[in-house]
């Protein structure tokens, strides 16, 4: 920037544009030293301390001065900066007057005269911050030209950050004001720049929001719209992008008489031809990508691994053919290796994956499908893991398999990622996950063999041949061991029957134990012939394997892997595990570790054990033979599903205080673990999510269905968040089925409340509320209180969203009823809240603002401030608020929920309170306001809450949009609503129609 000192950087939190705090950026050197701001209002600090820079007109002369990199300036240039053509008589004598009261407060030679002017020379190289914004540019610049856009992206949104609201805010003068504009537009400049980065890395979808509030901040600046116009293009959303320009070429006519610049009608076609270069970002392969987006997730490969030359070829050679540089191989390449439990299948995947890793700079996908065991993996959920690991946000995955498949398929596109797909039940499961685009590769392992599978490369793996498998033992044990006894090393792996996993399991064996010699392990080994015989007769023989550690346990290590084995999530915490074996955790981690290391049990994170899935069959096998009594079985896992319901009870204590809930819980034998605040109880929830859940389904199988139904309503945030929904409902719908199998009621009222709820955030109406009919007639049959008001007010909330009123009133008035029967307080105030919808929604807005009040107090009685339901208490009274008219009690009432949703991961609730928020903004007239918060709403419920909610979004956002004259992207939104709510044959539909064609309406 022209006349500006170049500075170091100083630092200072804030966003681009933002208004930030008063205080100056953090001392760098001496705590004596000057540094000037003029992004914002003109100040100086000597240190940490403000100086008293004196009125506006001498603020505007240290601003001239400061802004003209310690060049003199003259009197009359002074006095022409200050007053322009209308000085006062006294203008000379007034700035003599303000220098010398300036270098009064500044340090003794900053402020000099000379030459009939004024001048600071000596305030130091690093005292402006605007100095510092141009270099942190400059410095952007750079980074951006070698190709590191991501830390080209962090300098920008650092000199960005600077800003201090308005640049000279509060000086006057004609000079001033020039300067203000100029840097005005610099800033903007900046901001366009991070913003085009921020394109090219593909953050398109959060983009968005930003560019939409910016185009209606600056109508008529053409680079945002084209800015806009890409966001949305590589978002999906083509047809908005299409109206932007649309929106743009009436404005510039309207405005200025011209058309749009040759760049943005070049866009515009591109966009109409879906040019397949506008689909991804112009420059990914320069740019270092975080490691979310570029994931690593291939497992360790073996140091040892032995032999399967030939294997390692063929496979080698079909992945390559994924990335042939010669452009006629770029195909997407699958192999699928099939053999029996135990034969190696991982180990060569995983060596040769590692070894084709250049291939794939992209990144390497890697889930364990689980498909031997009697619970595997749900594609759905492997997409999502997928998704994530790609720098996909949790809030924008999709509900089902489908969309969650369609867009795995998109994200890989153009870009070379190898996923490796280990233990995979069948094609069924496998095809999902198959990225679908060349360049990419699947390697795939399984038991079965997948003949099904279309264009697979297929590959039998049978067992090591006798040298391969003689190597393997020695590598493991020790060459000078094996030399002196190389026939009883052949005994050993011949009764191992060649399979590698036997032959590593016993080898470690041998190698762990020093006094031992080969021939001792041989010996030891023909002792179990029959057992050894099976090895060869497919996966009895990875049980005889198998059956060489678990012989050589202790009892109580025994014991433990038997046990644990039982149980149905993917993996076990520490804490659990001493649960089910009631044992205090340090002897829990010490059997654990042991068990670690004689390679039965995998540690799969600091303090999470798992076992293999054939591994798992074994230890069952192992439970249904040796332990006794039999009822230990059990009992363990009663123990464990006590650990469960008591942690998950207590942070649900934490969430909803106060609740009745709890004391209708069935008792446990076990405390739980205890939280020492809020965030630690939600991170075990949500950690354990994808176990808690197994453990409810284990348990109502086992007979335990009404602590299976209790789990559920313990841990109904995992079902609220959006993000574990699938999963919820599938454990609740095995519950009730479980339960209406032996008759249950109460713990069928149970579970099916629990379906009512994950139906209705799901945006399932139909099926929520057929689930909520029956939960409250089973609950009034078994005399459930729990039942009885909690489903009545979620068909209360479900009837509200249909439009039925009259119903959603009855249905609220019966759960009031049933709560105060029960002494409830919280679920009284849940349905006061509903009540307070209700009568808002017809029109009664006094008595809705009264009942949500009533509702929030009793919240506030027992609440610490973030309680969940606390932040729903004011989600209810912030909307009648703003149908009242008191904009600004509303807004804080909403932010101050929409915080809490935040901090308890409620990514449903989040969105639409920003939905909500962007309602406010639009009735206190501020739709550019209102557009950004509706985008943000969009961008967390495109893939939770359902079509209805979506529509409700868009249809706010088009009315958000039409008030900043983006009249054709706001009729894009709208036509989508209404296609949505015409198919869910809402109510609403008549209103978005009445908005597309006023005219028909009228």
């Amino acid at each position: 920037m022209d006349g500006v000192p170049r500075v170091p950087e100083q630092r200072r939190t804030g966003t681009s544009g933002a208004t930030g705090s008063a205080e100056p950026p953090e001392p760098q050197e001496s705590p004596a030293r000057l540094r000037f701001s003029v992004l914002g209002p003109v100040r100086a600090w000597r240190g940490g301390e403000p100086l008293a820079t004196g009125s506006p007109q001498q603020r505007a002369l240290l601003a001239a001065l400061l802004l003209r990199d310690g060049r003199t300036a003259t009197a009359a240039e002074l006095i022409d900066a200050l007053w322009g053509d209308d000085p006062p008589s006294q203008a000379l004598a007034a700035v003599r007057t303000y220098a010398s009261r300036l270098r009064k407060i500044l340090d003794p030679g900053v402020l000099v005269s000379e030459s009939g002017g004024y001048a600071i020379r000596s305030a130091g190289g690093d005292a402006l911050d605007l100095a510092a914004a141009e270099a942190l540019r400059a410095d952007a610049e750079k980074a951006r030209g070698a190709g590191d856009l991501r830390t080209a992206r962090e300098l920008c949104s650092r000199a960005l950050a600077l800003w201090d609201g308005e640049p000279l805010a509060g000086v006057p003068g004609p000079y001033a004001e020039t300067q203000r504009a100029r840097l005005e537009e610099w800033r903007l400049g900046v901001l366009e720049s991070r913003l085009d980065m921020d394109l090219e890395q593909g953050c398109h979808a959060e983009a968005v929001s930003e560019l939409t509030a910016l185009t209606a901040a600056h109508p008529l600046r053409e680079r945002l719209r084209e800015l806009l116009m890409l966001a949305l293009y590589r978002s999906g959303r083509q047809a908005e992008a299409l109206a932007v320009y649309a929106d743009t070429r009436r404005l510039l006519a309207d405005e200025l008489g011209v058309d749009p610049r040759a760049g943005l009608a070049e866009l515009q076609q591109r966009i109409l031809q879906a040019d397949p270069g506008l689909a991804e970002p112009s420059a990914p392969a320069t740019e270092p990508a975080a490691a979310p987006l570029r994931p690593a997730q291939l497992p360790a490969t073996v140091p040892d691994f032995t032999g399967r030359a030939s294997f390692v070829t063929e496979l080698s050679d079909v992945l390559s053919s994924a990335s042939s540089p010669d452009g006629e191989g770029q195909v997407m390449a699958v192999s699928a290796v099939a053999g029996i439990g135990g034969v190696g299948k991982t180990t060569l995947a995983v060596h040769v994956a590692h070894a084709a890793r250049p291939s794939f700079p992209d990144g390497q996908l890697y889930v364990d499908l689980q498909g031997a065991g009697s619970r595997a993996a749900e594609p759905e959920t492997v997409l999502g893991s997928f998704l994530r690991a790609l720098g996909t946000a949790d809030s924008a995955i999709p509900d089902s398999l489908d969309d969650r498949a369609a867009l795995y398929r998109s994200t890989l596109d153009g870009r070379r990622v190898l996923v490796l797909l280990d233990n995979a039940r069948d094609a069924a499961q496998v095809r999902p996950l198959l990225p679908g685009t060349e360049g990419c590769a699947a390697l795939i392992t399984g038991r079965v063999r997948m003949v099904d599978l279309v264009g697979a490369h297929l590959v039998d793996l049978d067992v090591m041949s006798p040298e391969e498998a003689l190597q393997l033992f020695t590598k493991i044990v020790g060459a000078e061991r094996v030399a002196s006894e190389r026939e009883a090393a052949l005994d050993v792996v011949a009764a191992c029957g060649f399979l590698p996993l036997a032959i590593r399991i016993a080898a470690s064996r041998l190698a762990a134990r020093r006094t031992w010699t080969v021939s001792v392990l041989a010996a030891k080994l023909a002792d179990e012939r029959r057992r050894l015989d099976e090895l060869q007769a497919g996966d009895l023989a990875v049980k005889a394997t198998f059956e060489l550690g678990y012989g050589q346990l202790d009892p109580p290590q025994a014991r433990a892997f038997r046990l644990l084995g039982l149980a149905d999530g993917p993996d076990i915490s520490l804490a659990a595990a001493a649960a089910a074996l009631d044992l205090p955790p340090e002897t829990t981690e010490d059997l654990l570790e042991s068990l670690v290391d004689t390679s039965l049990v995998e540690s799969a994170a600091p303090g999470r054990y798992r076992y293999h899935d054939l591994v798992r069959l074994y230890a069952r096998a192992c439970a249904e033979r040796d332990e006794l009594p039999p009822e230990e079985r059990e009992a363990a896992m009663s123990r464990l599903l006590d650990f469960y319901l008591a942690t998950a009870a207590g942070v649900y204590a934490i969430e909803r205080p106060g609740e009745r809930v709890l004391d209708h819980f069935a008792a446990t034998d076990h405390p739980g673990l205890v939280f020492a605040d809020r965030d630690r109880a939600l991170e075990w929830l949500f950690n354990e999510s994808n176990c808690l859940l197994a453990c409810a389904q284990q348990a109502a199988a086992a007979g335990l269905q009404r602590k299976a139904a209790d789990l559920l309503m313990a841990a109904v945030d995992l079902g609220e968040s959006g993000a574990n929904s699938l999963q919820f409902a599938h454990a609740a719908t095995t519950v009730s089925v479980a339960a209406e199998a032996v008759g249950d009621q109460w713990a069928e009222a149970r579970a099916r409340t629990m379906l009512t709820h994950v139906h209705s955030v799901c945006g399932r109406f139909s099926e929520a509320e057929t689930e909520g009919h029956r939960a409250l007639e089973l609950g009034k049959a078994a005399g459930d209180p729990v039942a009885c008001g909690q489903a009545p007010n979620q068909r209360g909330i479900i009837a509200l969203y249909e439009g039925r009123h009259s119903d959603a009133e009855a249905h609220l008035e019966q759960a009031l009823e049933a709560f105060r029967e029960d002494a409830n307080q919280p679920g009284a105030a849940s349905a006061l809240c509903n009540l307070s919808r209700v009568h808002l929604a017809t029109g009664r807005l006094e008595s809705a603002v009264t009942l949500a009040r009533r509702g929030v107090e009793i919240y506030e009685v027992d609440a610490t401030g973030q309680a969940l339901r606390l932040a729903n208490g004011k989600y209810a009274l912030g909307l009648a608020l703003t149908s009242l008219g008191k904009t600004a009690e509303a807004q804080s009432t909403l932010t101050a929920a929409l915080e809490i949703f935040r901090g308890s991961r409620q990514h449903l609730w989040h969105g639409m309170t920003l939905f909500r928020l962007a309602e406010l903004h639009l009735a206190d007239r501020r739709p550019a306001v209102a557009a950004a918060h509706a985008e943000q709403a969009l961008a967390i419920l495109s893939g939770i809450g359902g079509d209805w909610r979506r529509a409700n979004v868009l249809t706010v956002l088009g009315r958000s949009l039409a008030a900043i004259s983006h009249t054709d992207r706001a009729r894009v939104c709208w036509t989508e609503s209404l296609t949505i709510f015409e198919a869910l044959n809402s109510p609403e539909a008549e209103d978005v129609r009445a908005l597309l064609y006023p005219a028909a309406v009228a």
